[in-house]
């Protein structure tokens, strides 16, 4: 399934946003989600399912002051 992912289109065979998190190498980092726009909480992502052309963005902290 072809969706968008931090502005990049990516092919995946992921089918909710925690299955495309563990896809991407994603997994057991500390990220905030969001789905076309919607901000997806940790607890709601197994759940959160996938469309074709959906536009995902992943953001990590960085470290420093």
């Amino acid at each position: 399934m072809g969706v968008i992912v931090n502005g990049e289109a990516q092919d995946c065979a992921a089918r909710t946003l925690s299955d495309l998190l563990a896809e991407l190498a994603y997994e057991g980092e500390w990220l905030a989600t969001a789905v076309n726009g919607e901000l997806v909480h940790r607890e709601e992502r197994a759940d959160w399912s996938l469309k074709p052309g959906d536009r995902v963005e992943i953001l990590s902290p960085m470290q420093g002051g």
